[in-house]
């Protein structure tokens, strides 16, 4: 009886392997950079905290009908987890800056081009069409939009392109500093442009979601389920007439959702599964798309500068990338290191919401490219 029961005991360390040590390992990291370095805290420790969890010997939790399984099963494998969350982030999106200077429309899509550039490399390397979508849209730096077209074209990814995803979102202060300054030439970044605000009319910032919606969802119908629910939670923002559900969509139901996101999506992080060479080169193909995003943006900054007779500051291309509000305070704070009374805030922060709608369509365009249902 006693050396049955010593076996039972043993049993947890005899299933130990060197990939759930690894694995155990990357989680503590994970946690560490969101605790100590600040790095996305709110992602990366839920995330480390269900790769701890998932790769713990004869883990209950990842069993079929384990907590970590049945919320993968709840709110990843239906995409609902991701839309739920675009709900908040469209509660919390001033869009004011965009409808105040629509150009800006342009460099947000311009932010897009390393998206399809990565994705044709990944090709290259041997990647499946749908791999290399779900590669390619980590350019985004938008984590809500990757977890989405990942969990549908490549699900067996999703635990690599969502660390990829939103480690180099919380890098952003530290990866587009360099790429900006060696694009742009001292004078350009020392460009000023005054902001002189228009008023945006009440009417406008409500039409402006809808009118979003209809069109994108017209276009682009696989881009219907993230435009539209960005789209809902920036309508109930402006209207003003649910302050109770804007609030709710914002904070609660967002940090409850992102909780269970970030376990599901840590849960995939199986050593067996996620020790590969093919992650990384998804790591390095993923930070490949950011830069060349970055810089796509940068150059039609450029084109925007000549074409307005110097008065447009390059910089604000930068921006042009998903990662909102993080892009605009760093272009913000790259023009005030050369300048310290050039203020391009709202400026940047104008680009930066198109760069947010951008990824949107860009995530529909690469679904109906790689023919999802």
């Amino acid at each position: 009886m006693g050396g049955d029961t010593v076996t039972l005991l043993l049993q947890g360390i005899a299933n130990v392997t060197p990939q759930s040590a690894i694995m155990i390992a990357v989680a503590c990291v994970l946690m560490y950079l969101g605790i100590v370095k600040d790095y996305e805290p709110l992602l990366l420790v839920p995330i480390g905290a269900g790769c701890l969890l998932a790769n713990l010997p004869l883990s209950p939790l990842v069993a079929e009908d384990g907590m970590l399984r049945v919320l993968y099963h709840a709110g990843i494998t239906n995409e609902l987890f991701p839309l739920l969350i675009f709900i908040g982030i469209g509660a919390l999106t001033d869009f004011g800056p965009l409808l105040e200077n629509p150009r800006m429309v342009l460099l947000g899509a311009a932010g897009q081009f390393g998206i399809f550039l990565t994705l044709l490399l990944a090709l290259v390397l041997g990647f499946s069409r749908e791999e290399a979508a779900s590669i390619g849209i980590i350019g985004a730096i938008d984590g809500p939009t990757s977890i989405y077209v990942s969990g549908i074209l490549a699900p067996h990814l999703l635990g690599p392109i969502t660390v990829a995803a939103y480690s180099y979102m919380s890098l952003v202060p530290i990866i587009l500093p360099p790429i900006m300054r060696a694009l742009t030439t001292q004078s350009e970044r020392r460009i000023r442009m005054p902001y002189s605000q228009r008023r945006i009319s009440r009417r406008t910032r409500i039409l402006f979601p809808i009118v979003v919606t209809v069109l994108v969802g017209t276009l682009v119908p696989f881009a219907t389920p993230l435009i539209g629910m960005l789209m809902l939670g920036n309508l109930m923002k402006e209207s003003g007439a649910v302050q109770r559900l804007t609030k709710a969509s914002s904070e609660e139901i967002a940090n409850i959702v992102t909780l269970f996101l970030g376990l599901a999506i840590g849960s995939t992080m199986v050593g067996a599964q996620f020790l590969k060479p093919s992650t990384l080169a998804i790591l390095v193909l993923g930070i490949l798309a950011f830069a060349v995003d970055a810089a796509a943006g940068l150059l039609f900054g450029k084109v925007l500068n000549v074409f307005s007779g110097g008065r447009f500051n390059p910089l604000i291309g930068a921006a042009g990338i998903s990662a909102f509000p993080m892009a605009a305070r760093v272009v913000h704070k790259v023009a005030q290191d050369e300048d310290y009374e050039n203020f391009l805030l709202m400026h940047a922060m104008g680009a930066n919401a198109a760069g947010q709608v951008a990824s949107v369509v860009a995530g529909g365009v690469l679904l109906a490219l790689m023919g999802a249902r």
